[in-house]
């Protein structure tokens, strides 16, 4: 079984908005299947570079790609603005398929949430928060890219190994290993066992 989280909260200090899905017991080849491309899109979008000027539309597909090779697809948003004391949703920029012309700039946070849901089955959603932050500048222009803000396990259970890449899988063990370092010493023994575990590397 699978079981989807989708949490956040305000504090004085700004907005949280995450997802994560967590294996329950014995999983079907399907479950992981549809798990693990929801993580490749996740790790996709996280990775992408983009120049100045691009809106969210045109960096969308990084998130859908690998599904749409094996004929899946969904119907919300890809990211969306998290305000610090206003909206969790907050605009104007957006990552979704419709065209949305805001420009992503530096400073700008937006959430990466792709998902997979078959009606009467289940569900998979993934989703971290991002900073946009200046990359690099080139004879052809400034570019973008992303800086996670989340720091939360991911779930490791489900995923198909295989396929994954092998920068896939680095993402991964680079995204935990920054999780453990950050949020263990501010944690218990027995937390940071459990975190330990979490988060160790693939």
């Amino acid at each position: 079984m699978l079981v989807l989280i989708d949490s956040g909260a305000q504090y004085a200090d700004g907005t949280t908005d995450i997802t994560r899905t967590i294996a329950l017991g014995d999983l079907t080849d399907e479950q992981r299947k549809v798990y693990t491309l929801v993580l490749k899109g996740h790790i996709q979008l996280d990775r992408c570079k983009f120049p100045v000027g691009a809106c969210g539309s045109q960096i969308d597909a990084m998130a859908r790609e690998a599904m749409w090779r094996d004929g899946y697809n969904y119907m919300h948003g890809t990211g969306h603005g998290v305000g610090s004391y206003l909206n969790v949703h907050e605009g104007p920029h957006q990552i979704r398929m419709e065209w949305r012309p805001a420009p992503i700039v530096a400073g700008m946070t937006v959430t990466d949430e792709p998902g997979i849901y078959l009606e009467g089955k289940f569900g998979v959603r993934i989703e971290n928060t991002l900073l946009a932050v200046p990359y690099r500048t080139t004879e052809f222009g400034s570019f973008l890219g992303f800086e996670t803000l989340t720091l939360a396990p991911i779930d490791t259970a489900p995923i198909v190994m295989e396929m994954l890449t092998p920068e896939e899988r680095e993402w991964l063990n680079v995204y935990h290993r920054r999780v453990f370092e950050t949020l263990s010493p501010h944690l218990t023994e027995m937390e940071r066992e459990w975190l330990r575990e979490a988060t160790k590397a693939i």
